[in-house]
């Protein structure tokens, strides 16, 4: 697989922003998509997403899973960009949204998390029960940047039964070392930009978590975090059975566990990506033989632009999609 950025288009920031707000996602206009409404095993609920066939299809057609990133949703400029390729394929899509991302807040004292390997297990094994009922056809899972850390750490707890589930799977920017990914994002530039992005809708949605819950995390501290770092200690990691966010963003990265994952597993990381220093990137040493590691020079994170301006973000989820295909 390669990749090369456009050179209108230079730098990993700029290949980050102007793709998700500019560049072209599809091609031809998407079907709707069908909402479902799931309960969870604790009572709580999420909403997956489905993509409307255009036509009827044949029994047994591949179901192709994405988890979106942080405050993503079905809507997100990779996650139709994806859903275009599962159609011209004849796959089904599906986009399984996080605990209070699908546009309304969910009931339960907790949100979502980069490590939520056991809500990502959950989905799989009762979306692998609908493809059994529906014909018995494969499914593949695709997990972009918070959803691709997660996705990784399922399967690495999953080990040899990942395959009972899908037949491939992989990670598209993910911070899959949690540590070097909050330190980057925490600074400089990132901090003014993206850290601040990310707060203006994370922090009214512990807000709002808070009115439900009266007492589930101190106010005042939340106003006060000014960083990912601060958020997570407040609000992520208590609420997600953590002691505070060192132990989060330990327990919760993939990366230290790659070397065991037992099905397909392709991990695509751009070197310029902002919010992941190349540095803390895995080697071939450190992942197994069913990992397959594709680390362009450029791309951003979650951007990887193609074509003349104002461009489009179709390239990398065709070279993804392909290889869950190959497999």
């Amino acid at each position: 697989m390669q990749y090369v950025a456009p050179r209108w288009l230079p730098g990993g920031n700029l290949q980050t922003i102007w793709p998700a707000l500019y560049a072209r996602r599809v091609e031809a206009p998407l079907p709707d998509y069908r909402r479902e409404r799931w309960t969870t095993p604790d009572g709580d609920f999420i909403d997956v997403d489905f993509l409307e066939a255009a036509a009827p299809r044949p029994l047994a057609r591949p179901l192709l899973v994405l988890f979106h990133g942080l405050e993503g949703s079905s809507r997100s400029h990779y996650a139709e960009a994806f859903a275009a390729f599962a159609m011209e394929r004849g796959w089904d899509y599906a986009v399984p949204h996080f605990r209070g991302c699908s546009g309304e807040l969910n009931l339960g004292p907790r949100a979502y998390h980069s490590g939520d390997f056991e809500e990502v297990g959950w989905i799989l094994a009762r979306l692998r029960a609908r493809q059994e009922q529906n014909g018995g056809g494969s499914m593949l899972a695709a997990g972009v940047s918070l959803g691709g850390n997660a996705l990784m750490r399922w399967a690495e707890e999953a080990g040899g039964e990942a395959s009972k589930l899908v037949s491939a799977v992989a990670s598209i920017s993910a911070p899959l070392d949690l540590a070097a990914g909050g330190e980057a994002i925490g600074r400089g530039f990132n901090r003014l930009v993206y850290t601040r992005m990310f707060l203006s809708t994370m922090k009214p949605k512990a807000l709002a978590k808070l009115a439900q819950h009266p007492g589930l995390f101190d106010r005042d501290k939340l106003l006060a975090a000014r960083n990912l770092y601060d958020f997570d200690n407040v609000f992520t990691a208590p609420l997600h059975g953590f002691r505070d966010t060192d132990d989060y963003w330990t327990r919760g990265s993939a990366k230290p566990l790659l070397h065991t994952i037992r099905v397909p597993a392709l991990v695509v990381n751009a070197a310029n990506d902002p919010f992941v220093p190349a540095s803390s990137l895995p080697r071939k040493g450190e992942v197994g033989s069913h990992v397959t590691l594709w680390q362009p020079a450029h791309g951003g994170h979650v951007g990887f632009p193609l074509g003349s301006p104002p461009g489009h973000v179709r390239g990398m989820p065709e070279r993804v999609v392909d290889w869950l295909a190959g497999r």
